[in-house]
């Protein structure tokens, strides 16, 4: 018995989030008295690996084969079973990202395992606490199954701390991608210099108050001021302002960043589910009965044409 924690690589660097996981998990395997082991699948694994080798893992396995260069969901699952299995283990835990959203209900439905999604907490009993209706309850729930498979939000969890340093294992990648009803076509990814939006300590997130897409450039221009990410919210998304990588809330990314400015932004139930946990919290808006006031740590009741020029010109001067 162990608990397996699948920790996400891009490019053969760690993805940040995936301490919080190790966090997560190593607190599961505490509470049920048994050990756990981290593991990395893809191209680039074997680098990444070097980030997690000394949290306290057991072993740190990893799975990499040009096969799994071009990314399907089935054989990172399959990829995935086989590892679990050879562990012995009786948990796995991911990351709720796109990737973890897509590969992890998989996993669990070979396994015939229960799943939790976005987990948050875990409690003293080994339950786990995940929000539902957008964020306003948190509910406990239990995984009654004898395999267990829960995808944990990365920012409600720190880093975890060093620890003893775990042996390498290679694990092998049966799969034959041929043998799959799906075949990779391209991926179209989103390259910015900017840091990732679930990585930033700072993210500046714009609203249907920006007008057009055009006006994207102030967000933009006072995110790169302050060296943080641009967020956008669904309806901007939906307008097509801006893609898709960038939508911050229920439907998009979760993040909780040390600061979190809402540029015109009336701040929907939805949206709020995606920042609230945001260190500070700075709303400008021109409505001052915007609901994103109600979570705001700072708010600027103003026009943003206005207000957000003089902003980055006081920056400017202060740098």
């Amino acid at each position: 018995m162990s608990v397996l924690i699948l920790a996400e690589q891009k490019n053969g660097k760690l993805v940040k989030a995936s301490l919080g996981a190790i966090n997560a998990g190593s607190q599961i395997a505490a509470k049920a008295g048994i050990g756990y082991d981290v593991l990395l699948v893809g191209v680039g694994a074997k680098d990444a690996a070097a980030a997690v080798t000394n949290t306290g893992a057991g072993k740190v396995i990893v799975a990499e084969d040009a096969k799994l260069e071009k990314y399907l969901d089935e054989l990172w699952a399959d990829t995935i079973v086989d590892a679990f299995n050879a562990a012995g283990a009786t948990y796995l835990v991911g990351l709720a990202t796109t990737q973890g959203k897509a590969v992890l209900p998989r996993v669990a439905a070979k396994l015939d395992a229960g799943m939790a999604s976005d987990v948050i907490g875990i409690t003293d009993g080994g339950n786990f606490v995940r929000p539902i209706y957008a964020g306003n309850i948190n509910a406990e729930v239990e995984i009654a199954t004898d395999k267990k498979v829960l995808s944990v939000r990365g920012t409600a969890f720190d880093p975890i701390a060093e620890a003893a340093a775990a042996t390498l294992e290679d694990a092998p990648v049966n799969g034959d991608p041929a043998s799959y009803n799906k075949t990779f076509v391209k991926m179209e990814e989103v390259v910015s210099d900017r840091p990732p939006l679930t990585e930033a300590r700072v993210v500046i997130s714009g609203g249907r108050g920006l007008k057009a897409a055009e006006n994207y450039k102030i967000v933009e221009e006072l995110a790169d001021l302050l060296g943080g990410a641009v967020g956008a919210t669904r309806a901007t998304v939906d307008a097509g302002w801006i893609e898709n990588d960038y939508q911050v809330g229920q439907t998009g990314k979760v993040v909780a960043p040390d600061l979190y400015i809402a540029v015109g932004l009336s701040g929907a139930i939805q949206h709020l589910a995606g920042m609230k946990d945001s260190k500070v919290i700075v709303a400008i808006n021109k409505d001052e009965e915007a609901p994103i006031f109600s979570v705001a740590d700072y708010g600027l009741v103003a026009d943003l044409f206005t207000a957000v020029p003089e902003l980055v010109e006081k920056i400017k001067a202060n740098k």
